[in-house]
């Protein structure tokens, strides 16, 4: 395996399969099974989950709900998808731990680096929930700020698209995809991958990310094994 140790950063949305909002069974189950082919290889795996199949905060804002209070709601439903991922994952007998950024400790353990890092040592897999436990900061950023924490060798990021383009290709049948591209490339273009905190942070501690389709089965294993699938960003 080229990556010993990944985060790997799944949207939200990405769990509501065919659905229109919530979590959809099959698709969790799908993901677990694909999780479990990298674990089988001895690939230590962090996950960042995010929580806009249930609520958005800045949607919320956006129609006059207090923006804190609507992110504080967003943390609260990455937690929820962090329970019923861990859930598939436990059923696919892969041992799991969930540790959040805002305390619930009846439903999970607080985020503690050195904990998490001995749990990734022991070959469980570690979901992240509750954001960076910050109003105003996305799950990127946390997926970025855990990435570094933990010291992974790579962000993963998990779409229902197979790389980066020059437009969007659910729109636009000419869209051109970049199997590369720089860090400085992605911000003279004014490509979105990451909002700008998160992408900044990443790029200053040299850490590079991959994004690939994650709906495709396989892809996962592909991406870990070092083969050229997606859109790597790096220096």
């Amino acid at each position: 395996m080229k990556y010993k140790r990944i985060l790997l950063k799944l949207s939200g949305e990405a769990l509501m399969g065919d659905r229109q909002y919530g979590i959809d069974p099959e698709r969790l189950a799908e993901y677990a099974e694909d999780i479990k082919t990298i674990i089988d290889k001895g690939v230590q795996v962090a996950i960042v989950i995010g929580g806009g199949n249930i609520f958005r905060g800045v949607a919320g804002a956006s129609k006059g709900m207090d923006r804190v209070q609507g992110d504080h709601m967003g943390m609260l439903a990455t937690v929820i998808n962090g329970l019923a991922l861990q859930g598939a994952l436990e059923d696919a007998d892969i041992p799991t731990r969930l540790q959040t950024a805002i305390k619930i400790n009846e439903v999970a353990e607080p985020f503690i680096r050195r904990k998490a890092m001995r749990h990734l040592e022991k070959g469980r897999v570690v979901i992240f929930g509750g954001g960076t436990g910050n109003p105003y900061f996305t799950t990127d950023s946390a997926a970025v700020l855990r990435a570094i924490e933990v010291e992974a060798d790579v962000i993963l990021k998990g779409t229902r698209v197979d790389g980066i383009y020059n437009t969007d290709p659910e729109k636009d049948d000419n869209a051109i995809k970049f199997n590369f591209i720089s860090f400085d490339d992605v911000l003279r273009k004014g490509l979105k991958v990451m909002d700008t905190t998160a992408f900044t942070l990443s790029q200053e501690n040299e850490l590079p990310i991959i994004v690939f389709d994650m709906n495709r089965k396989g892809n996962l294993l592909k991406v870990v094994s070092g083969e050229k699938i997606g859109t790597e960003v790096n220096l």
